[in-house]
């Protein structure tokens, strides 16, 4: 395990597609054309499979304008993302880690992590799923195979991500010609597809199918993968650079989308036309679809597609979860995993909840295990729709690439419509399992959460907010009476205490220090080291993080003594700003100096508030060095 020492998403990669070599017509496009590709897998992997299918033959064509409403979403959303990862260079990760206090960040990877084993779950069912119908192989075993993809991940990296890129689209063509030929099979009423276009009422089944639809196509993951996916390119910093591969990643994000859109559309009509119409309603397994596709359309050709195209989705997906994995805790923790373990892992937590389930309630609860997956992922999309939307908004950081306030009112309304449904869906099912006997653990497990989920999603909504209207709301204060001059005497500057991150500023904070004080001066090297092990450990911290810390540190002293000057250093834990001022007191500093690093927006307002705070708790003077 290492830490990550530069900023960058997928650092292995990161640029390694130049489209600033000059091109023309569709050589240009296609330099940018890709991310969307792998994002799109996300939209057809086998968790949307099992809510169109149940969508489809318990509902007919009613949903389709769900599935329409979350593709528009969608396009909206990873829109957002690509644009974010662009201007900014930052995934979604980075830019919570730069804005939110460490709790809140905290919470939001282990939510981030949750959604990916969701995801992963999904294609594991899939994939084992998918072998059972082609071969016969039992689920428990088509299971346990899934491990073996893992390798082929790998082999892929190597080969780098226009590579990886083929590899998935190839995929994705896979699926979408087998259900062309599905649709030339079925022969649905085109007439009855458009009616289902029209929104209408959903009672508490659709409603319930229609949040799983919602959490299967707008997938939490996408957005941390979409914004550290663009990243792969390198593009021309100035603005006309930027503008084109905004435009065209638009583009590449419209033709990905709108080809899984087909592929969902596909599942829910041939489910209606197939099962819905001949009274098959009951269908809400994929088993169920693939053994009645044969007799209900009278060829062998239909399942054989069935199951091939849902091997292609699993396989697809996989590769994509494992490269979202790594965003996440690269940006949340800084935290680098081996890419085998990284997958090993992620697909280990993924097969025991299914290979639990096959164990002990039988293969037949398969499929509503992948709905409960898609569910669980819509539930926690606000948590990353939200802190999305405040960060393209923001025209601090985003310049003139900031989105208008068209854009900005219609991402809010999708945003409110998401928490809406899965605020009235997590009512109806906390309900139904108050009214229930028994279930005492859950029923306990359930009300600790609610608050809990609460308050995170209160400071995530509003923390951004509240700091924009304190920033905005300093007013320097009215000029004082003349004050006569009697008293110029200051206590001789003996101990100076200099903040240091560990950043290119290191060398110009020194400086000034000792420029204050020569070498007559005793000089406290301080620093706070915020891993997740510091963070919970404080000072019994002895991760990787924490020893590159504290050597990094006795290099900067080793260096000075070595030129005279007197130095001692100091590790601080947990809480920047309580660490920095427990220190600078425990040392007796006369002095402390501190970087301001000029950020805008809202990094501006953490790492200014750092400062003030800082500057607040300590009676003795703050130099504050612009680096």
């Amino acid at each position: 395990m290492n830490r990550v020492q530069a900023d960058q998403s997928l650092s292995e990669v990161h640029e390694s597609v130049d489209t600033t070599t000059p091109r023309k017509g569709w050589k240009r496009i296609l330099a940018y054309i890709g991310p969307a590709y792998l994002v799109s897998v996300g939209y057809m992997d086998p968790g949307n499979w099992a809510t169109d299918l149940q969508g489809g033959s318990r509902f007919g064509y009613q949903l389709i304008w769900v599935l329409l409403m979350s593709n528009l979403m969608a396009l909206l959303l990873q829109g957002l993302s690509a644009r974010l990862g662009i201007v900014r260079r930052r995934d979604l990760a980075q830019a919570n880690r730069e804005t939110y206090p460490p709790l809140v960040n905290f919470c939001l990877y282990i939510l981030a992590e949750l959604a990916i084993a969701a995801t992963d779950l999904a294609e594991v069912l899939g994939m084992a799923i998918g072998i059972n119908l082609l071969t016969g192989l039992p689920l428990i075993w088509g299971t346990v195979i899934t491990l073996l993809d893992t390798f082929l991940f790998l082999l892929l990296q190597r080969y780098g991500i226009r590579k990886m890129e083929a590899f998935i689209i190839a995929l994705v063509a896979t699926i979408g010609c087998s259900f062309l030929v599905e649709l030339f099979l079925a022969k649905p009423h085109l007439g009855e597809v458009v009616n289902g276009l029209v929104p209408s009422v959903l009672d508490n089944g659709a409603l319930y199918i229609s949040v799983g639809i919602i959490g299967a196509t707008v997938m939490p993951h996408n957005l941390y993968l979409h914004s550290a996916l663009v990243q792969t390119r390198k593009i021309s910093d100035d603005k006309p650079g930027i503008w084109r591969a905004i435009r065209y990643n638009l583009i590449d994000s419209f033709i990905a989308l709108n080809s899984a859109f087909f592929v969902n559309t596909a599942i829910m009509v041939l489910a209606a036309a197939v099962f819905f119409k001949t009274g098959n309603t009951q269908v809400a397994r994929i088993e169920d679809a693939h053994r009645l596709l044969q007799p209900l359309l009278g060829t062998r050709l239909a399942p054989v597609l069935f199951a091939v195209a849902l091997i292609a989705a699993g396989q697809s997906s996989t590769v994509t979860g494992t490269l979202a994995g790594q965003i996440v805790m690269e940006g949340y923790l800084r935290l680098r995993l081996n890419p085998w373990l990284r997958r090993l892992l992620t697909r280990l937590i993924a097969i025991i909840p299914a290979v639990a389930v096959i164990l002990i309630y039988g293969e037949g609860k398969v499929d509503d295990l992948l709905v409960l997956s898609q569910v669980i992922l819509s539930l926690q999309l606000g948590f990353a729709v939200i802190p999305l939307i405040h960060f393209v908004s923001d025209k601090e950081t985003m310049g003139e690439f900031a989105i208008s306030w068209r854009i900005k009112v219609l991402a809010w309304l999708v945003a409110l419509i998401l928490v809406i449904l899965n605020v009235k869906l997590v009512a109806e099912e906390t309900t139904q399992l108050f009214h229930s006997d028994g279930l005492w653990i859950w029923k306990i497990l359930l009300t600790l959460a609610i608050p809990g989920f609460t308050w995170l999603f209160l400071i995530m909504t509003f923390q951004p907010l509240v700091r924009k209207y304190k920033a905005r709301r300093q007013i320097p204060p009215m000029h004082g009476d003349v004050v006569n001059l009697r008293n110029l005497l200051v206590k001789p500057t003996e101990r100076i205490a200099v903040s240091l991150d560990f950043s290119i500023a290191d060398e110009k904070l020194i400086a000034h220090a000792v420029t204050q004080g020569k070498k007559s001066v005793h000089y406290i090297l301080l620093h706070v080291v915020e891993s997740v092990s510091a963070s919970y450990l404080g000072s019994a911290s002895d991760d990787d993080e924490t020893r590159r810390d504290r050597n990094r540190l006795e290099a900067y002293a080793h260096q000075l003594r070595d030129m005279g000057y007197q130095v001692e250093t100091a590790l601080g834990y947990r809480s920047r700003v309580n660490e920095i001022i427990r220190i600078v007191k425990d040392s007796k500093a006369d002095l402390l100096v501190m970087g301001a690093h000029r950020h805008s927006g809202l990094k501006d307002y953490l790492f200014g508030e750092t400062i003030e705070d800082v500057r607040h708790a300590l009676p003795i003077p703050v130099l504050i060095v612009n680096v």
